[in-house]
């Protein structure tokens, strides 16, 4: 099937991929955009799983200040090159995640980074909510497991769901960026102040 240049056009626009492999997506799909997509989608996530374990060293810290100086934000990302840590995606994707710092306040990147002891006492909380419930100890542990994963979702970046997209999380956004910049790219690390946090 002959692939017409808008078409191509259209689908680089829609997903940022390069021309080439929007051109195949479309070949490999029969022109349909929607089957396109999620071809570019696979691929994409194919690639960030390949290029995750070559180390990114270079990058950017970027600062984000919100509500006139109410919340800061400060981030680093990690990319393989300084070419990279300059190309528009990535930087687009560094202020993402300074947005989504500020707006939903995670406590650590991954679940990994959580103390051990701050994972313990949140099961416990969720525990103690559920003695006295009549019901069988498999289920009990499957609702606590489900809690758990509620309680990531809210305090780990890379589980959160994305502000400007719901059916996206951060970990999906990380994979189109690497996708995209044919790179592995990385959060290593923020901190988010709130104006009289603590006091």
């Amino acid at each position: 099937m002959a692939i017409d240049a808008a078409s191509v056009k259209e689908l680089r626009s829609a997903t940022g991929a390069g021309i080439l492999d929007c051109k195949v997506a479309l070949e490999e799909s029969d022109g349909d955009f929607d089957k396109a997509v999620e071809y570019l989608k696979k691929k994409s996530q194919a690639t960030a799983v390949k290029k995750q374990s070559r180390d990114a060293k270079d990058g950017k810290i970027a600062t984000y200040v919100h509500g006139e100086g109410r919340i800061g934000v400060l981030v680093e990302v990690n990319s393989e090159t300084d070419f990279v840590a300059r190309s528009e995606p990535f930087t687009e994707f560094v202020k993402e995640v300074c947005l989504q710092v500020a707006a939903m306040a995670p406590v650590a990147v991954t679940r990994e980074e959580l103390p051990e002891a701050e994972v313990a006492k949140q099961k416990e909380i969720f525990a103690a909510q559920m003695e006295g419930q009549k019901k069988p100890p498999e289920i009990i542990e499957k609702i606590l497991e489900g809690k758990m994963n509620k309680w990531f979702k809210e305090v780990c970046l890379m589980d959160q769901v994305y502000i400007r997209d719901d059916s996206k999380t951060v970990q999906d956004m990380l994979t189109d960026v690497i996708g995209k910049c044919a790179e592995n790219i990385r959060i290593r690390r923020f901190v988010r102040y709130e104006l009289g946090e603590g006091l």
